[in-house]
């Protein structure tokens, strides 16, 4: 992977509130991240639960610190504390 490549996976699912917190989160920090859109089914986020044990969305994975978590309040105190002004 180089420096270029986006180091944020989301996994999201279409018109989800919030996915687009967290999405308006990356945006306003300014990062690159990847988009994976996810069954709507619940049963099967296989892949989600691969990567973070939970089924829910959205979920990040951040290559860059090895940070892998959901639940969207949790994402965005995240990005900010990491990502934000003064990080």
């Amino acid at each position: 992977m180089s420096d270029r490549d986006p180091q944020i996976t989301l996994y999201r699912l279409q018109a989800c509130p919030f996915c687009e917190r967290v999405v308006r989160t990356l945006d306003e920090l300014d990062l690159s991240y990847r988009s994976r859109f996810v069954e709507p089914m619940h049963a099967d986020r296989n892949v989600v639960k691969r990567v973070s044990g939970k089924r829910s969305v959205p979920a990040i994975v951040d290559e860059h610190t090895g940070v892998t978590m959901s639940e969207s309040a949790n994402i965005v105190e995240y990005l900010t504390k990491t990502y934000g002004e003064g990080a």
